[in-house]
């Protein structure tokens, strides 16, 4: 049931003296985009009538069929909180739509809506809660980000010793206000870096507060001086930033993830999904850990996994099954990280997690023991495989993933992967500090 009419909305930007309404969506990449509208341009917003030019986004179009309509999803109305209290600011997300009226196939939520229909067919609902974190660091005289924190807190302290503190404080109240339910927040393990949990939802719903979450960490960061970055691994030798989903699948508003009969307390559907998700995982993680830096986190040492297990008995695994039963009984995957698309991660995991479910594919048995410490022939022995250890590696394995590219579409399949394929050989013909430092003197 929708939560607003159109009439809703326009009477709400009259009493509450809204004057502009960003008209929200997201690119390929998972980078927040924008047009902005006044007032007096509201009712043809919400009319579907607001056009930008698609070229002018990477992954989007050609010039020559540049126009594309915005739909505003009109659920999705917030005012935000950071703004002046007179002639306050709105945002609506939308969808994508082409000329002729039809969805546009290269917009990522498209995508995941696409996969929730199918989903639907099935008679599920795909239910996701995130583990968002993140980094705040100082800035420089420009205002412009660095990697430079005086905080030297580790998890779960507190101020004074924990500097971001008061950040963080503004943070939940402010996502608060935007509606959220926030159920935690807290330091993480690595100087200056900060989780910041709320209530899982539906996976649309999830995505766009994926979106929404990182707007609002970063605008109240910049308000204390600070910069809040979501890259995985800004730092070495320390722990990087992740965005673990627990993940639950509903039928008729019940878990079915849950039987209190098995063992583990996890019912057939659970390991079917748990067996299609590792059998898609070195496609998925393309999309679920989208760049070069993201595989700086993927190693030996700082609790991230880099095989494909599942243990519901300890806590370093790729998929992690939390103590909670019930109606809390989940699926952890703790490899993605905060600089996925989560509309595509969301897609890709709910396809593969299905795939499993359709075919009755297995999972192998669960790993009680660390990864790490079996030998390598230990790990053949058990046919445990590792994740990419590349962006190079994963976005090959993406390519000869025929259900993920199904469900990515030939545009967002085809152009995702050309442009994460030039990102790594870019990257590859680098010279770096560390190449400098070990060879230039030696050789």
């Amino acid at each position: 049931m929708s939560k607003y009419t159109k009439q809703d909305i326009i009477r709400i930007v009259e009493e509450e003296d809204v004057e502009f309404i960003r008209l929200q969506f997201t690119d390929m990449f998972g980078t927040l985009k924008n047009v902005a509208v006044t007032r007096s341009q509201l009712e043809k917003a919400l009319n579907n009538q607001c056009m930008f030019d698609g070229s002018s986004i990477e992954g989007f179009v050609r010039i020559e069929e540049s126009d594309m309509y915005l739909y505003p999803d009109l659920d999705t109305f917030v005012i935000f909180p950071w703004r002046p209290q007179q002639g306050k600011v709105a945002r609506i997300i939308c969808d994508i739509y082409r000329p002729d009226r039809t969805p546009f196939e290269g917009d990522p939520r498209y995508i995941l809506k696409k996969t929730i229909a199918e989903a639907a067919k099935m008679g599920y609902q795909l239910n996701v809660g995130p583990e968002c974190e993140f980094f705040l660091f100082h800035t420089d005289e420009n205002g412009g980000p660095t990697t430079v924190s005086h905080e030297r807190a580790g998890f779960f302290d507190l101020g004074p010793v924990d500097l971001g503190e008061n950040a963080r404080r503004d943070m939940v109240l402010t996502l608060e206000d935007m509606g959220f339910e926030i159920e935690s927040s807290h330091h993480e393990a690595a100087p200056a870096q900060h989780r910041i949990d709320f209530r899982y939802d539906e996976a649309l719903a999830t995505a766009d507060n994926i979106m929404t979450f990182k707007l609002a960490v970063k605008t109240i960061a910049k308000r204390f001086g600070l910069f809040a970055s979501f890259m995985p691994k800004p730092k070495y030798g320390i722990n990087g930033s992740g965005m673990h989903l627990n993940i639950s699948i509903a039928e008729h508003g019940r878990n079915i993830f849950e039987d209190a009969d098995d063992k583990l307390g996890l019912s057939q559907e659970a390991y079917y999904f748990i067996g299609g998700m590792m059998r898609h995982m070195r496609g998925m993680t393309a999309v679920t850990n989208p760049l070069v830096n993201s595989y700086k986190r993927l190693v030996p040492g700082f609790e991230a996994p880099l095989h494909i297990t599942w243990s519901a008995s300890h806590r370093r695994p790729l998929i992690r099954i939390p103590q909670a039963r019930g109606e809390d009984t989940r699926i952890e995957l703790r490899c993605p990280d905060p600089a996925a698309n989560p509309y595509l991660a969301l897609a890709a995991c709910l396809s593969a997690g299905l795939d499993g479910i359709q075919n009755k594919i297995l999972p192998p048995e669960p790993v009680s023991v660390s990864v790490m410490d079996m030998s390598r022939q230990e790990r053949e022995a058990l046919k445990i495989e590792a994740l990419p250890a590349t962006l190079g590696e994963a976005v090959e394995a993406l390519k000869q993933d025929e259900l993920l590219c199904q469900v990515l579409g030939d545009h967002i399949s085809q152009k995702y992967a050309e442009a994460k394929r030039a990102e790594w050989r870019d990257y590859c013909r680098q010279v770096t500090d560390w190449e400098i430092d070990n060879y230039l003197y030696k050789i």
